[in-house]
């Protein structure tokens, strides 16, 4: 089987957090300058302050230093449980403070839902199929002039000038056919 460089690395690393566990503090340095710039990145996105995320990254290897002899290698490389206990440091710093908004769940009751309720969306379907139906009642093209003026947003004018019809004769159709809605929607 092959090793590679990062395969070589990780054991290199495991083996220097296992002499940090007997007190070497030359190991420990090592273990620093190793991770320090990953372990600052975690606190960094936990903690966007700075000197917060200095703080937590600092308690982070005073917990490497006491507990560094219950780092077990069958479980997982010593990066992953280095990231582990650093972001737990930055957890429980972010917790502390009061940082993160917690609520009670009972609260999301009260917490307004903008969308229709159920029996204003029936009434809604039932009022679009009604008018629907209406629509269809509508002859000689009134249908589409309504359509047009109505629902596309188009001027009395426009529709004058796209059906070469004079503009009063629209204006009539138009009204025809609202009093015509208006008879079959009541």
């Amino acid at each position: 089987m092959d090793t590679t460089i990062s395969d070589m690395s990780a054991i290199s690393l495991a083996r220097t957090l296992q002499r940090v566990a007997d007190g070497d503090r030359v190991a420990f340095e090592e273990v620093y300058r190793r991770t320090s710039v990953k372990l600052f990145g975690v606190c960094l996105r936990i903690l966007p302050v700075r000197h917060e995320a200095e703080e937590a990254l600092q308690e982070a290897y005073l917990q490497v230093w006491r507990r560094a002899a219950a780092f077990d290698p069958s479980r997982g490389s010593a990066m992953t449980w280095l990231i582990t206990l650093t972001r737990n440091r930055a957890v429980d710093r972010l917790r502390a403070d009061g940082k993160i908004a917690t609520s009670p769940i009972e609260l999301a009751a009260e917490v307004a839902d903008d969308a229709p309720a159920a029996p204003d969306l029936l009434e809604m379907g039932e009022d679009e199929q009604r008018l629907a139906h209406c629509l269809g009642t509508l002859e000689n093209g009134e249908h589409q002039l309504i359509r047009i003026a109505f629902f596309e947003g188009s001027t009395y004018a426009e529709l004058a000038n796209r059906a070469a019809t004079p503009l009063g004769t629209i204006k009539s159709r138009i009204r025809r056919a609202l009093l015509k809605l208006r008879d079959c929607l009541q």
